[in-house]
């Protein structure tokens, strides 16, 4: 069984993902839980930014993509949309994302965020395409 959750420590998160405060919790090609705090990604009024979402959601699909690729593989995002549902004003928004197909060329995720109290906030959806070898 292959210990994807270890993989993308070793390769470390990028630096938008740092700033954001987003921790994978667990990860596969199958399903990829993360949260994210509300603190630090909000707008001037207090309510968790649209964009950290949708920063949130391609995080997760980009990420399954990679791992349902390949490490010999580059990958994009080419589609993303997210509908709010409602506003997280503190602690952490949680995202699960499940694929809707996982491809040869094309992923695409379905990320459902929730808050501390497990409202949904956020429905989001992103489409990556794999590129040739590295």
């Amino acid at each position: 069984m292959v210990d994807y959750l270890a993989i993308i420590k070793e390769r470390g998160s990028g630096a938008l993902d740092q700033k954001m405060g987003i921790e994978i919790l667990e990860a596969s090609p199958e399903r990829l839980v993360a949260r994210m705090p509300v603190e630090g990604n909000t707008q001037p009024i207090g309510l968790l930014h649209g964009g950290a979402n949708v920063v949130l959601a391609e995080s997760l699909g980009s990420i399954g993509t990679q791992l349902h690729a390949g490490p010999d593989k580059r990958i994009v995002g080419v589609d993303i949309n997210a509908t709010h549902h409602r506003s997280a004003t503190s602690g952490f928004v949680t995202g699960v994302a499940t694929p809707v197909s996982l491809g040869r060329t094309l992923c695409c995720y379905q990320i459902e965020i929730t808050d501390d109290q497990g409202k949904r906030t956020c429905t989001a959806r992103i489409t990556c395409l794999i590129l040739a070898d590295r």
